[in-house]
């Protein structure tokens, strides 16, 4: 989905410095954080959060043709941006908030960087997680001091639960993204952008609730004419919990049914009010990945950067390797999380490798005599693919009864390689099929 690139007023030529930069420069005012409560944001966080390495990424920018950057929030405190906008909160609550504690309700990152900034501020944080959380994302959010609670099958109860611990108990409960102080915190990413990449012409961000690209998208909507150009800023979010291109086409953020995806991290059911408002006016696109995109940006981020990230952290890299986004000029690509589950990794390195055709598991239908077995292994040997899986049956559907049917898993060197052995056992007379 795009929408029609921001007015840039025109303004002479000028070496920018975003430190010293004075202002708003809309024509109407945006809803939400100015850039000065922006830059007060950045000094505010700045003895708790890490300024994260922008890395250039060689393999991304030649497969595209443009500059790309990587931007490792994976490598922040807590393994995600969310403490920026947390402690940001938390910090300007008055004394008498803080006495009373602070609340949230969160499956991972926001909990870790509410439990953080609470911590570091001597404040008491009780955190409510659902039933079934992933037990490193429960281990940290307690190694951080926090009291956690487990409510709740999914999150909609447990935010329910945390909203009505806030009210019984007086504590303050901390929104993951709909706050001007959230979206402040997270927007002190983009004065770091703009520090490590002055010349970047395109952000591409990933989304749920809306809480990280509203904070980017508001600081360079501000800043646009001062920078004299326009900075694109691109949403990504996973396809089967995207709220926003319905939202936006309707004028008003939506509720949607989500559907299981991997990136857990942005599954959410509908924008934030604020959030919503900002990004209807300063965002540029919002694309759509699916799954197996993600697992495959996984993947290359792993190989090719030697980063670990979580799947909505690599949304925005699976959106490039996709073709979805058309760049012009350099870009920044934003790794908002690496808090993965070894468990799930797992898993999704394997989805990844089979998206890449890199892992493939093939049926072949076989006359039931002596020697079939060793035959087909000698094939896939012979065209330098590696057997790493056998599964053998007599009772396959559509099997004659003469015939059995094995199940081959085996590693080739990508798609042109996993062709090449599919053809050399057609060749040979076989009937492979390839799963999926």
């Amino acid at each position: 989905m795009s929408f029609p690139p921001r007015k840039v007023l025109g303004v002479p030529e000028a070496k920018f410095d975003p430190e010293v930069s004075t202002g708003s420069t809309s024509e109407t005012a945006l809803p939400g954080p100015t850039l000065a409560e922006i830059r007060q944001a950045r000094v505010r966080i700045a003895a708790v959060v890490t300024t994260t390495p922008m890395e250039k990424s060689r393999f991304l920018s030649d497969t595209l043709g443009q500059c790309v950057h990587l931007k490792a929030e994976n490598l922040q405190r807590t393994g995600s941006y969310k403490i920026r906008g947390a402690y940001n909160r938390i910090a300007q609550l008055s004394e008498a908030e803080k006495a009373r504690g602070v609340v949230a309700a969160s499956a991972g990152n926001h909990a870790q960087g509410v439990a953080l900034a609470a911590r570091e501020l001597g404040i008491r944080a009780t955190i409510f997680m659902p039933l079934g959380v992933a037990l490193p994302k429960l281990q940290a959010t307690r190694g951080y001091g926090a009291d956690v609670v487990l409510h709740g099958s999914i999150v909609d109860e447990t935010l329910q639960a945390a909203a009505e611990f806030a009210e019984r108990t007086g504590a303050v409960l901390i929104p993951p993204f709909d706050h001007p102080d959230i979206v402040a915190g997270q927007g002190t990413l983009a004065l770091e952008i703009l520090d490590q990449v002055p010349d970047v012409a395109n952000i591409v961000v990933p989304i749920g609730g809306g809480g990280l690209i509203s904070g980017i998208a508001t600081v360079f909507a501000q800043l646009e004419p001062e920078l004299g150009r326009h900075v694109r800023i691109i949403g990504v979010q996973a396809a089967n919990a995207a709220a926003y291109p319905p939202s936006l086409a309707a004028g008003h953020p939506q509720a949607i049914a989500t559907l299981p995806t991997i990136a857990d991290g942005i599954a959410v059911a509908r924008p934030g009010a604020l959030n919503f408002e900002i990004i209807r006016q300063t965002v540029d696109e919002v694309v759509t990945i699916e799954d197996d995109e993600t697992a495959k940006a996984i993947v290359v981020l792993l190989e090719r950067a030697k980063l670990v990230v979580e799947p909505a952290g690599a949304v925005g890299v699976a959106a490039l390797l996709a073709g979805k986004i058309d760049l012009d000029g350099p870009t920044v690509v934003i790794l908002s999380g690496g808090n993965i589950d070894p468990m799930i990794m797992e898993r999704i390195i394997s989805r990844g490798l089979a998206a890449s055709s890199r892992y493939l598991i093939v049926s072949i239908p076989l006359p039931d005599r002596p020697g079939q077995l060793a035959r087909i292994a000698e094939i896939i040997a012979e065209a330098n693919a590696n057997v790493v899986e056998v599964m053998h049956t007599r009772h396959g559907s559509g099997l004659q009864i003469s015939e059995v049917e094995i199940e081959i898993s085996m590693e080739t060197r990508g798609a042109e390689h996993a062709e090449m052995v599919l053809q050399h056992l057609r060749d040979e007379g076989y009937r492979p099929q390839v799963e999926l």
